[in-house]
């Protein structure tokens, strides 16, 4: 009918809900926001735009409950534990705000999947995390600390378990590319006090360096490529260095044999190597080499064979700018200091000199492994080659 106008059709719950926010009417639409709730209609959507009206208006409990309610639609929403993170830090909650960050950077989609502003939030929230993690390990350690004071070696796992229990070391395992003997510890350097030849072989060290200096004076060709694999195999991580001379070798042990001509060269080096407790495995071990890492050379991360044996470096011409990690620990040379440690945890090296770096690299039993369980893994490597008519390997062919 004439004069009569058209009804205005009432906005829709969400619509009204925009338009307050729009508007900066925090109030109105957190008040739209909880009639919502009360009807049962709220997804998680709903919970954060309630979160967000409440933490615009200061009431931070408020906004916390409210993102609880998104959590328990999805505990696993990143963006609900994110907000509820930045929240408990608004509240001043801080350490309850460190490891809230921590869940949500856990859950956190690739950053290119992120805003800016989201971004921006989660490079804070990893630095509140760390801070956290900080001040709460120093904690631990003093109240370690004003307990009792332990023994070196034993002092160094307790700050490990700290640092694993609080995610700031990784959890490196015995990953043997070949064989896995089980019930063996996976330490990654182990005490010297374990070994306590090791002096004795350190006081070679003049010796020895004196016939690694003569092997040298053959040049470059005295040294064979340490990585040597076929054309058909799967290189990886090894392209770069397969049949490379950036890491030679001069074999001294090899698969469980001399290799004679090398030998001869070095008596005394040979004479060292036999004070100590090498595996015997049947074309397996024991093997011993110089190995020399060519100027800003690096060796890629990578397992060894077996968890058998562990591995022995001593240091004969080092420069400065070498260092060699193994698994959480990254260690710089000191000539004629030697360590042990375990390859089938990854590891890998660095020559960042313009020298070479030299060194004796060689295999010992495992000193977990007792007198019976070393003979009979050495029966088992050679039954197994026995079984499957397995060749001597050549001694001109290094294996990892």
């Amino acid at each position: 009918m004439e004069g009569l106008s058209s009804p205005i059709p009432a906005l829709q719950p969400h619509e009204a809900v925009g338009r307050a926010m729009a508007a900066r009417d925090f109030r109105l639409a957190s008040t739209l926001l909880r009639e919502i709730v009360a009807q049962g209609g709220a997804d998680i959507s709903t919970w954060l735009q309630l979160a967000a009206c409440h933490r615009a208006i200061g009431a931070i409990e408020e906004a916390l409950d409210a993102v609880e309610g998104a959590l328990r639609l999805d505990p696993r929403s990143f963006v609900s534990l994110l907000m509820k993170a930045s929240l408990l830090e608004r509240a001043g909650r801080l350490r309850e705000a460190g490891p809230a960050y921590g869940v949500a950077i856990l859950l956190a989609p690739p950053e290119t999947q992120l805003d800016g502003p989201t971004r921006q939030a989660l490079a804070h929230g990893r630095a509140v995390n760390m801070a956290y993690g900080s001040e709460l390990a120093d904690f631990l350690r003093a109240e370690v600390q004003a307990q009792a004071a332990g023994p070196p070696a034993q002092a160094r796992r307790i700050d490990a378990f700290i640092d694993l229990m609080l995610g700031r070391r990784k959890n490196y395992r015995q990953e043997p590319h070949g064989y896995f003997y089980p019930g063996l510890p996976a330490i990654e350097f182990w005490e010297r006090e374990e070994f306590p030849w090791l002096a004795e072989l350190e006081g070679a060290t003049p010796a020895i360096r004196e016939e690694l200096m003569a092997v040298m004076q053959d040049g470059p060709a005295a040294f064979i490529p340490y990585i040597d694999y076929s054309d058909s195999a799967p290189l990886d991580q090894w392209a770069a260095l397969n049949r490379s001379r950036h890491w030679g070798a001069f074999h001294l042990l090899a698969y469980g044999r001399r290799v004679e001509e090398n030998c001869r060269k070095c008596p005394q080096t040979l004479a060292a190597l036999a004070k100590t407790p090498q595996p015997k495995a049947p074309n397996r071990s024991p093997s011993a080499m110089f190995s020399a890492l060519e100027a800003r050379t690096h060796i890629p991360p990578h397992t060894g064979i077996a968890n058998t044996r562990l591995v022995v470096h001593l240091p004969l011409i080092v420069p400065e700018g070498c260092r060699f990690r193994v698994g959480n620990e990254t260690r710089t040379y000191d000539d004629g200091r030697a360590w042990v440690f375990d390859d089938t945890i990854e590891h890998e090296a660095w020559n960042d000199s313009d020298d070479p770096r030299l060194i004796l690299l060689f295999d010992i039993w495992n000193p977990r492994l007792s007198p019976w369980e070393r003979e009979m893994i050495g029966a088992v490597s050679g039954a197994l080659d026995q079984f499957n008519g397995t060749p001597a390997p050549d001694l001109g062919v290094s294996s990892l």
